[in-house]
């Protein structure tokens, strides 16, 4: 009841604080018709950012918080207990080699029935272990995201660093046609997907399990500040134009699950996304989308919380002010060099001029890079059907 108590008093004060600013619009960040997938104005966003931050002045304190966010992320999900999944026997195909890389096709079962569906990137001419990168990506119209340039070129170039990498679709993207992306329950599965993807690179010979990254555009960051919150074994997260106080994503496979507003309290994506602390975490952001009060407002949130782990060098905010919402080169290029950093790629494999040069990527086509085809069907024991998957998820 104190913390509750102190909650509510500290949110009016900084509600009245913020609204006596000229031109700011009526915070109330403890909105009694707030519900999940709902979104905060950018003054509520950040009112309700600062009071959630008196729950919290030192590492102890920012612990007991993040195991609540954390247990309310599970518990929102229906994932109070991990469902089983299949054995790890995933389909690789079409192996094709490029200039510095090589590039194929693989899909494996997650809970058991459903296909987890994506591309596998790797360098040529490693020797021994080397770091790995999840790559999930955002939403398009035409619902091939994981074919578009910007993803071929990131998965491209950072195998060409020396990273093992894997790109995998969002649920009714690429070849994931077994249910409709808006499934009801499209956040849980798409998370048990993450994890069963994090197993796969994980469980190649070639991969260091302790220099493991994500990094995610849109909603592909909100799949990765997740994972990366859920699993310790993500070391580097690169979340990318998503990290938001107001905006807890436009997608029901973002917000359509209670992960944000719990009986017990109500979180945001910028608490979420430092749930990734004391782990090496940099934030892309925009002038043109929800990101665009990041240097103000998440960044130095999250940076307070590193702060309680000495460990504010490992926590970063490239922002584009004139930019848009995409995962364009300038915001490539910074993720290369924090990845780079942290996972101890070579960033000199793709210098050119001191300039990151990606003329030597090669673009493949949808049919190049598409998992099932007539020589590779989908697998017969895979489950179609929305209620038929979410059957596999109850």
């Amino acid at each position: 009841m104190r913390f509750r108590s102190a909650y509510l008093l500290s949110a009016i004060l900084l509600a009245f604080v913020i609204a006596a600013q000229p031109g700011a619009a009526q915070p109330n960040p403890t909105r009694p018709d707030l519900r999940q997938g709902a979104f905060f104005t950018e003054a509520e966003g950040a009112a309700a950012l600062q009071a959630n931050g008196q729950t919290h002045h030192d590492k102890g304190s920012w612990e007991k918080r993040a195991a609540q966010i954390r247990q309310g992320i599970l518990d929102g999900m229906g994932l109070q207990k991990m469902p089983a999944f299949a054995p790890l026997k995933p389909m690789r195909h079409s192996l094709r080699t490029m200039n510095g890389y090589t590039v194929e096709n693989v899909a494996f079962e997650s809970v058991p029935g459903f296909f987890v569906t994506g591309n596998l990137y790797r360098p040529v001419g490693m020797k021994g272990k080397t770091a790995a990168v999840l790559c999930p990506h955002g939403h398009t119209a035409k619902q091939d995201a994981r074919f578009v340039e910007q993803t071929q070129q990131r998965c491209a170039t950072m195998a060409r660093m020396g990273a093992v990498v894997f790109v995998y679709d969002m649920l009714g993207y690429g070849d994931s046609k077994q249910c409709d992306h808006k499934l009801p329950e499209a956040l849980k599965l798409q998370t048990l997907n993450s994890i069963r993807a994090l197993d796969f690179l994980t469980s190649l010979p070639e991969v260091d399990p302790n220099r493991v990254g994500v990094s995610g555009e849109s909603g592909g960051g909100t799949q990765t500040f997740l994972l990366t919150a859920l699993d310790q074994r993500v070391k580097v997260a690169v979340p990318v134009v998503m990290v938001s106080a107001h905006f807890f994503g436009g997608c029901v496979c973002e917000s359509g699950m209670p992960i944000h507003v719990r009986p017990t309290h109500q979180t945001n994506n910028t608490e979420i996304a430092a749930l990734a602390a004391p782990r090496p975490l940099l934030l892309v952001s925009d002038g043109k989308d929800w990101t665009k009060n990041t240097p103000d407002v998440e960044y130095p949130y999250i940076r307070n919380i590193y702060r309680y782990y000495n460990a504010e060098n490992r926590v970063e905010n490239v922002h584009l002010p004139t930019e848009g919402h995409d995962y364009g080169p300038s915001k490539r290029e910074a993720a290369y060099r924090f990845l780079a950093k942290h996972l101890k790629l070579d960033l000199n494999r793709v210098l050119k001029d001191n300039k990151i040069d990606e003329s030597l990527n090669t673009l493949l086509s949808p049919a190049e890079l598409s998992v099932f085809n007539a020589e590779h069907p989908r697998p017969a024991s895979a489950v179609t059907g929305d209620e038929a998957v979410l059957s596999l998820l109850r």
